[in-house]
């Protein structure tokens, strides 16, 4: 269950900051949506955000943005 959840955090993360245009602007709105997702589902925060970081930074990459 713990793993659906944080797929779904990640997928979201990864949505949402596909709309920003540079690699920061969507690591820090990645980051902000992972400690938010993380702390809802009571998991750890900070690796939350390190994760939708992560998400954020490279979703363009990944070519999951349209940038």
């Amino acid at each position: 269950m713990q793993i659906k959840l944080w797929a779904i955090a990640a997928i979201l993360t990864t949505t949402l900051s596909g709309c920003f245009e540079s690699d920061s602007e969507r690591a820090v709105a990645g980051a902000a949506a992972g400690a938010l997702v993380a702390d809802a589902i009571d998991a750890n925060v900070v690796a939350g955000a390190a994760i939708g970081a992560g998400a954020g930074a490279l979703c363009d990459d990944a070519g999951l943005c349209n940038n």
